[in-house]
């Protein structure tokens, strides 16, 4: 899981050019469950960072996930979004 998150986050950013459907795609995936465990905070953490890089679906997807989520699993998810923009 960790892997597939690694590879994916670093293929998005090749080149210069940054690839927000792939972001999407990962926050889809552990929304879903998709090849890994169900996990909201990662889901929205990849949604949120796909819509701060212009993907309006995203954008969509993770304010319906945020309205199932608790403020506290919302926070984190924020907080690691905000991480790895920081650390990319």
């Amino acid at each position: 899981m960790a892997r597939f998150e690694m590879h994916n986050s670093e293929m998005a950013t090749t080149g210069g050019e940054t690839r927000a459907d792939v972001f999407c795609d990962m926050g889809l995936m552990y929304a879903t469950g998709r090849g890994c465990d169900v996990d909201l905070v990662s889901a929205h953490k990849w949604l949120n960072i796909a819509a701060i890089k212009g993907c309006d679906r995203a954008a969509e997807l993770r304010a319906d996930l945020a309205s199932t989520m608790s403020k506290s699993d919302l926070a984190a998810a924020l907080r690691a979004a905000r991480e790895w923009m920081t650390m990319h």
